[in-house]
């Protein structure tokens, strides 16, 4: 129930923060906008003081002024300011948890979270619901806002949300009628103390779940399983591995089991790779778990289309392959990726720091890469890791690099770009690099259909 008394602080200006903020002014609330940015890097600062008090370049002791402050993302809570109004006593929630208090009673929520395939499994999700005839919005980490929908009113049957560890962090009253947990590997290890403390954070997504709800997760994954032992919630889970009587849905040979009698191909899948399967299994759970239709649900999958940034395929020329999967931001990813070719590939890895082991990879690197081509911020640590090891090279220029991998390739080669980092080092963001990338293979393309 929304509290118009209250005063709400907002901590950022992306697109949580401004969503929150308009939805608060919609129910007839006051907000004040804090941004750490000075106003010329925000582009909708002009509208945005004209219809909230705001200040820029720093988060001020204003906020304490606040009841309630809503903090984006991306803002780490240890800053002074939220240290402060955490021993003050001032309320501190995500845009995901303002979201859950407003939302309309009829709307049932679908949360996924996990360190890879949030995005592809949140709107495989919505696909289904969609194909299936409900009405349906996906939200979150992906696409709009959470409050950009009118989540305050009825009609809207589910909402599918893509939530991150740094959004679970501050829920208080989350409660997701069916919450998805895909797996537990280190990432963002420069936000949080410890492994165990991010792996916490994902956990919480099964917080305020009772016995009516449900949690659906990955057998195979012993962090998963580690993590949800005490889960009040009823428990659908999948597997990868064919003998799994626990679970639900499970991959036998090349055909993805489902309930008592739905099977799909994986041929009938345009996503590739045992962590697709494995993501599409999480969706069709998810789904059935509110609408217990296993066949029409089973024939919904199949229309998916992948997500562009996760191994998406470019193109080809002179029987070289391109794929773009610069949404790889950690080592798990580039560990899906690899096992998603049937031969080894040509790997383009590096980007910017965010505390991880590149280590872990070196086995899987020497089994599936036929040469890694390392460029960004991370070259020193990942020759470090892999020099003598596996072939690699290191390359400054990011064009260079991709035309190098080219140079080098031959008929039946296939260059993937599946960084293991974070894209800040050169690009605004993952979809910044990926569409690079893509120009780059575009032009490469041009240039070879001439010859």
């Amino acid at each position: 129930m929304f509290d118009s008394s209250k005063k709400y602080g907002i901590l950022g200006m992306a697109r949580s923060g401004i969503a929150a903020a308009y939805k608060i002014k919609e129910l007839g609330g006051s907000a004040f906008l804090s941004e750490k940015q000075w106003k010329d890097k925000i582009p909708a600062s002009n509208q945005l003081m004209q219809d909230f008090p705001c200040e820029f370049g720093g988060h001020t002791n204003k906020l304490l002024n606040c009841d309630c402050l809503i903090v984006s993302p991306g803002i780490p809570l240890t800053i002074p300011v939220l240290v402060e109004a955490k021993a003050k006593g001032i309320e501190l929630i995500s845009e995901i948890e303002f979201g859950y208090q407003i939302k309309a009673p009829d709307s049932k929520i679908i949360a996924v979270t996990g360190s890879n395939g949030k995005s592809t499994t949140a709107s495989l999700i919505h696909h289904i619901l969609v194909q299936m005839g409900c009405k349906a919005i996906l939200a979150g980490n992906i696409g709009d806002a959470f409050c950009s929908y009118p989540i305050h009113q009825t009609g809207i049957d589910y909402i599918v949300l893509e939530i991150s560890s740094f959004q679970l962090d501050l829920i208080t009253s989350f409660k997701p009628e069916v919450a998805v947990l895909l797996n537990i590997t280190p990432d963002h290890m420069n936000r949080y103390a410890t492994f165990d403390d991010y792996a916490a954070s994902k956990a919480r997504i099964f917080k305020n779940q009772d016995e009516n709800d449900s949690a659906v997760l990955f057998l195979d994954s012993p962090e998963v399983t580690r993590w949800t032992t005490s889960v009040r919630a009823r428990k659908l889970l999948f597997s990868l591995q064919e003998l799994q009587p626990k679970a639900y849905a499970c991959l036998r040979g090349k055909f993805i089991h489902f309930g008592l009698s739905t099977i799909v191909s994986i041929y009938d899948l345009s996503i590739r790779g045992p962590h697709n399967y494995a993501n599409a299994m999480a969706a069709m759970l998810a789904v059935h778990a509110l609408v217990p239709d296993s066949e029409a649900i089973g024939n919904a999958v199949k229309g998916f289309k992948p997500l562009t940034h996760r191994l998406e395929y470019i193109g080809s020329i002179r029987g070289v392959s391109f794929y773009n999967d610069s949404k790889a931001t950690n080592t798990d990813s580039v560990r899906s990726a690899l096992l998603s070719f049937e031969r080894p590939i040509r790997i383009m890895m590096g980007g910017s720091e965010k505390g991880e082991d590149f280590s872990v990879l070196t086995e899987d690197l020497q089994k599936k890469a036929l040469k890694v081509y390392i460029t960004g911020d991370t070259q020193v640590q990942m020759r470090q890791a892999w020099l003598g090891k596996v072939p690699l090279i290191c390359i400054d220029d990011f064009e260079t690099c991709v035309r190098t991998a080219f140079d080098e390739a031959l008929a039946g080669d296939v260059i993937v770009l599946s960084p293991a980092c974070a894209s800040f080092d050169h690009f605004q963001n993952f979809e910044h690099r990926g569409e690079f990338f893509k120009q780059i293979v575009a032009s490469i393309i041009a240039e070879n259909e001439k010859k």
